[in-house]
């Protein structure tokens, strides 16, 4: 299974940025992608080897091709960390604002 820290580190690269944009527009083969990017082929099966390991993409067979395109599911785990992560920035923000007395209030 996917972690948050795998998600952020296959997204902390620009070209695989890149790629998950273009698939994300249209599902693509790795011809496709190469055809559009100033890197090849190998270049980029290796990114999307990495974007695939994240869960962010999935490959599908379409006659003798594969065809990528954005795995929705792959995000959740991202989206669940930072749900815990803004909740949990808010309790202490409470927590900060409840320990100060009022001030001003007769």
């Amino acid at each position: 299974m996917a972690t948050y820290e795998a998600v952020f580190d296959a997204l902390g690269h620009t070209t695989r940025r890149e790629i998950l944009e273009l698939v994300r527009r249209r599902p693509s083969s790795v011809q496709e992608l190469a055809d559009q990017l100033p890197i090849s082929r190998p270049a980029v099966s290796q990114h999307l080897k990495i974007l695939g390991d994240a869960g962010i993409v999935s490959a599908s067979s379409l006659g003798t091709r594969r065809v990528y395109s954005v795995n929705k599911g792959g995000f959740e785990v991202l989206r669940q960390w930072l749900d815990i992560m803004w909740r949990d920035a808010l309790d202490s923000f409470v927590s900060f604002a409840d320990s100060y007395p009022e001030e001003g209030v007769k």
